[in-house]
């Protein structure tokens, strides 16, 4: 069962790696610290591809052999195990080791390549062959060591590096890439246990790996466009719940509003600034509408609210935000009824009651705002009637 999906796995790991790869290629050619992992991935990505066949096929009808489609993934390859060993440098900040890194690769390489190139003629590249490994034993053992090296390597390290940061988005991505070079080096050593000792039981496992480990990498590279991604949701959604406030006191301050759209939907789906600029707006202009209407707080409205909220039995933090919604609904009311405005407001809605929290972070100012949106849609907001008795101006 392993070894059929491990072979119905090699389309859509390759699809997956692929994507991947285009959809971090803008931000990372741009990061030199990403640049690395990005071209061990790619390379990565051609070499597989290169190994699908319908691709081989393509390839082969192009050069007329598939003796150049192996060697041309093989050389591949090597310079994706040798990306690999770039990324991992780059902690070390040695622009000489980097150096020595590119030496090495270029030479394996190019004995790689004079290996093959002095060989008898052969029409592929296989360990499997009648005879022996074509196109020698020595190439072989070359190519699989380098990747078994590079591997092995790269594992310890990332779980080096993995084990001692605090950024969790950064930890997920080095564990993330080590596991799945982690199953590229047990498929290289299924290999080299086939070169060396004509084991044959690894065989169909492997490549059930070599897909896996794709999967793997595909996910270690998405790391930053899925916490991108996360924010962007959060973002949306504190808009989402933002929204009703905003509209009810946009209506009664309407100039403190930028920009408009007509419908909280259109607002999320085609938003005139990034959800995340979006959510620091609407937390602006509530609060900007908010200090307008706390001079419009007809007096004797915050003790009424107060009485009001304290016979329904709620929590501390919904109590005051249930208060808070009465006070800025009756605001509204009495700046859309014309009523004059006030030098000394009723009651601060920027200020808190001692004791209390101030929201010193944006997080926070979402938190509260996102609290105060929720209750003023509530029903003890609903059904708060001040008597006209209490609440002249």
């Amino acid at each position: 069962m392993l070894t059929a999906f491990g072979a119905w796995l090699t389309y859509p790991s390759c699809l997956c790696l692929c994507l991947a790869v285009l959809l971090r290629s803008a931000p990372s050619l741009r990061d030199a610290d990403q640049r690395g992992l990005w071209l061990a991935v790619t390379t990565a990505g051609m070499a597989m591809t290169l190994d699908l066949p319908a691709v081989t096929h393509f390839v082969m009808g192009l050069v007329g052999t598939d003796h150049i489609v192996d060697l041309m993934k093989n050389l591949i390859g090597v310079v994706s195990a040798g990306a690999v060993l770039y990324f991992v440098s780059a902690p070390s900040g040695s622009r000489r080791l980097r150096i020595g890194l590119c030496v090495a690769i270029g030479a394996i390489l190019a004995t790689l390549l004079l290996v093959d190139l002095s060989a008898p003629p052969h029409p592929t590249h296989t360990i499997t062959a009648a005879g022996g490994p074509l196109p020698s034993f020595g190439y072989w053992l070359i190519l699989i060591a380098t990747h078994v090296v590079a591997n092995i390597i790269c594992v310890i390290v990332c779980c080096w590096y993995g084990l001692r940061t605090d950024d969790r988005p950064l930890a997920a991505a080095l564990w993330l890439f080590a596991t799945g070079t982690a199953l590229a080096a047990l498929f290289w050593i299924g290999r080299l246990l086939r070169l060396a000792l004509d084991v044959t039981w690894t065989l169909p496992y492997l490549p059930l790996l070599i897909n896996l480990h794709a999967l793997f990498r595909a996910a270690a590279i998405l790391v930053p466009l899925a916490v991108s991604a996360r924010g962007a949701l959060a973002d949306a959604r504190t808009v989402w719940r933002l929204w009703p406030l905003w509209r009810e006191l946009a209506g009664a301050v309407p100039h403190v509003v930028l920009t408009t759209r007509r419908t909280r939907l259109v607002e999320l789906l085609w938003p005139p600034v990034p959800h995340r600029v979006l959510a620091y707006r609407k937390v602006i202009e509530i609060r900007d509408a908010m200090l307008e209407l706390e001079h419009y707080v007809p007096p004797g409205i915050p003790p009424l609210a107060r009485d009001h909220v304290s016979a329904l039995g709620l929590t501390p933090a919904r109590a005051d935000a249930t208060v808070l919604a009465c006070v800025v609904k009756e605001a509204r009311h009495a700046k859309l009824a014309g009523r004059p405005w006030r030098q000394s407001p009723e009651e601060s809605f920027t200020q808190r009651e001692p004791g209390q929290d101030h929201a010193t972070t944006l997080t926070a100012e979402k938190t509260h705002l996102i609290e105060l949106a929720q209750a003023y849609t509530s029903a003890p907001v609903r059904s708060f009637i001040p008597r006209p008795s209490n609440c002249g101006g």
